[in-house]
């Protein structure tokens, strides 16, 4: 939106300033200023009234990494762009070994050289790839990870604790603990917020009574049970093979 009024229409820009918000940093003002130059040609130096503002903001918010931008043309001659950086929440590599990053809509982000974002990593067996920028997760098994990627990023006790997602041959989701060697099975995002009530009763009631080296796996794929498999063997520990909630 320009601020610029008729009677300073033949106002000359005179300076370009850009503000690239955001957590992340995949782009930067060097990066926006070069590819409005590379378009547009330098505003600098041009009419007020001949800057193709929306036309500018479009070519912005084409860029992968950006999710909103903003341009305004003051009455001094500043030409202000002002950028939103896409959030990622995940970053998925597929059975091929294809990499994509993910952000909370479900859009599809490249993968860039110049910045890797500190987020949750899934892989194991995913078959879905990556075609095009911005495009739409389409099996619900990627829609899973990005569902728990975006609620562990967003609770100070799983955030801390888990550090990647993986995906098995069953096609069952793993959390991978940064404490602990056990693997935490989910199944899928399916009544998550209960699943994670689970193995919060795991950590609190029955981790500190066996240790850290007792289990292989803890799964709670399955509705009112903790199933704890033993390390080094198949054999189930009946005793916790299930907790009621109502403990």
């Amino acid at each position: 939106m320009s601020l610029v009024s008729k009677k300073d229409s033949q106002q000359l820009c005179k300076e370009l300033k850009v503000v690239v918000e955001g957590k992340e940093t995949f782009i930067d003002q060097q990066d926006i200023s070069k590819m409005i130059d590379q378009k547009f040609g330098s505003v600098v130096g041009k009419d007020l009234a001949g800057i193709k503002v929306q036309q500018i903001e479009e070519a912005i918010e084409m860029l992968p990494y950006v999710s909103n931008a903003e341009v305004h043309l003051d009455m001094d001659g500043t030409m202000q762009v002002t950028v939103q950086q896409r959030e990622v929440v995940l970053r998925v590599i597929n059975k091929a070994g294809r990499e994509y990053y993910v952000d909370r809509s479900g859009k599809k982000v490249p993968v860039t050289l110049k910045y890797v974002p500190h987020v949750m990593v899934a892989n194991g067996n995913i078959s879905e790839g990556y075609k095009q920028p911005l495009e739409m997760v389409e099996s619900k098994l990627v829609q899973d990870l990005v569902r728990i990627a975006g609620h562990v990023r967003g609770d100070n006790l799983w955030e801390n604790q888990i550090v990647q997602i993986f995906v098995n041959e069953q096609r069952d989701i793993e959390l991978i603990p940064r404490v602990g060697r056990e693997v935490l099975v989910i199944g899928s995002a399916d009544s998550l917020d209960y699943k994670l009530r689970r193995l919060e009763v795991y950590y609190k009631n029955i981790l500190p009574k066996v240790g850290s080296e007792a289990y292989e796996k803890v799964n709670v794929k399955y509705g009112g049970q903790i199933i704890c498999e033993r390390r080094g063997n198949w054999f189930i520990d009946s005793l916790q093979m299930k907790i009621n909630m109502k403990n």
